[in-house]
């Protein structure tokens, strides 16, 4: 990973007696002000304009984030036609793109899988490097997780209440005295993934934590490195082969470590040629995915690290993977704007590219039964891709802001998405539920 974010989002809010409408981007922040700046009524109507949007709101023609586009210089067409024109993708390498739009398939944008519920601002994503994007996850339909500031924060959908689970701004110690674990400070969260009752958040500075959610303090931490420009770019959390559960952590100095959950011991110790920006382990737990600072993909064997196959056709670095659940397809994501989907079972080329609109494709997760993709991109866009119709038809959220993450609710088939944005004045979390077509009761109508 070449280049990271110092200049600290974690403080993003919309403090200030002005109201000031702006949309934070990997390089840049383009952004306009309201033809009410400076009124004294600024400041109140930035109050009122924070609060939550309903699905029925939304209906009543309300704003889906509570952007009051009726007062600004620009209407929501205007400025999306100027988002798409003016935003930069951010890129490492500067290979050529000519003949990628043709290997790209057909989508057609119209369906909608997930109607939208609402936007609360309750709780905000944050995020401290831009081109890492898993700060969300969702154990429950009623249960999500997410960085906020120096806060892993719970939001009970259910109740519509925020609840700080953790805390890393100051000291932290590990309750369990094993071998390997260190106090730590003041942690930035780049990285984190939740399973069941135990969430693993990676830090700027190369710090593993690992927390039971339902129990106080953390069970372990430590410095995965010693080296504080090694960041840990992903943590991952599965099932071995003998059905442990295992830990696994990728960081920049190119190396994968894999932790038991019983005593944290480190049982695997995996070195790549580049640094290794995702990891992903499939159903069964035998095969691991490894991308990172290359336009080629690894398939590994998860217990010995060997290669089994490179993935070519990406051409930048990636950052984002997911197994379908049948364990026969994997999605990649790269800076390169698209997601190629690949079947193990012949991995000499990609069986299917999708474009993304504006940038990279930071994040992936398939929904618990294997129906849907959710495609994020850096901002704005998040597609949810039909597996069953063959990706060739897709639900295109259009949102405005940086998306920190996206995920489905686990132990269902995925009844709810959910998006978190990180903006200064619209940072929120965005809850869809899954459309149900009940055509059985058509004959009681």
């Amino acid at each position: 990973m070449a280049h990271d974010l110092r200049d600290d989002l974690e403080f993003v809010s919309g403090d200030g007696d002005d109201y000031y409408f702006g949309f934070d981007d990997d390089d840049a922040v383009h952004g306009f002000h309201s033809s009410g700046r400076g009124h004294p009524a600024a400041a109140s109507h930035r109050n009122k304009q924070m609060d939550d949007t309903s699905a029925l709101d939304y209906k009543e023609g309300k704003d889906m984030q509570g952007i009051p586009w009726e007062r600004l210089n620009y209407t929501k067409d205007q400025y999306r036609e100027m988002r798409l024109r003016q935003y930069k993708n951010y890129e490492n390498l500067t290979m050529s793109r000519d003949g990628l739009k043709k290997e790209c398939k057909q989508v057609e944008r119209k369906d909608t899988f997930y109607d939208f519920h609402l936007n609360t601002r309750l709780v905000k994503s944050t995020i401290v490097h831009f081109q890492l994007r898993n700060l969300l996850w969702a154990t429950s339909k009623h249960d999500v997780y997410l960085m906020q500031n120096y806060s892993v924060m719970h939001w009970s959908s259910l109740l519509q209440r925020g609840k700080e689970v953790l805390n890393v701004a100051g000291q932290l110690t590990p309750s369990q005295n094993v071998r390997g674990a260190t106090p730590l400070s003041r942690v930035q969260i780049s990285t984190m993934a939740l399973k069941g009752n135990l969430m693993v958040a990676g830090g700027f500075q190369g710090e593993l934590i690992c927390k039971y959610v339902d129990q106080p303090g953390m069970v372990f931490c430590t410095n995965l490195t010693g080296n504080n420009n090694s960041i840990t770019n992903a943590v991952d959390i599965y099932q071995a082969p003998n059905g442990a559960t295992r830990v696994m952590a990728a960081n920049n100095d190119c190396i994968v470590r894999t932790f038991d959950t019983e005593r944290f011991n480190l049982i695997s110790h995996f070195a790549f040629p580049w640094s290794v920006n995702n990891t992903s382990v499939n159903p069964d737990g035998k095969l691991l995915a490894v991308l990172g600072d290359s336009s080629d993909c690894l398939i590994a064997d998860s217990q010995s690290g060997k290669e089994i196959a490179r993935l070519k056709g990406h051409l930048d670095y990636s950052f984002s993977s997911a197994w379908h659940p049948d364990g026969r397809v994997l999605a990649t994501g790269n800076q390169d704007r698209t997601c190629r989907l690949w079947d193990v079972r012949n991995t000499s080329r990609a069986v299917a590219v999708l474009e993304a609109r504006i940038g990279a494709v930071r994040g992936l997760r398939y929904s618990p039964d294997g129906r849907f993709l959710a495609a994020a991109e850096p901002a704005d866009f998040v597609h949810v891709y039909d597996a069953s119709a063959g990706y060739a038809a897709a639900q295109e959220i259009d949102l405005f802001g940086e998306i920190a993450g996206v995920t489905f609710s686990s132990g269902d088939d995925g009844e709810a998405l959910f998006v978190s944005i990180a903006d200064r004045t619209y940072g929120s979390l965005l809850e869809f539920h899954r459309r149900r077509r009940y055509d059985y009761m058509d004959c009681y109508i």
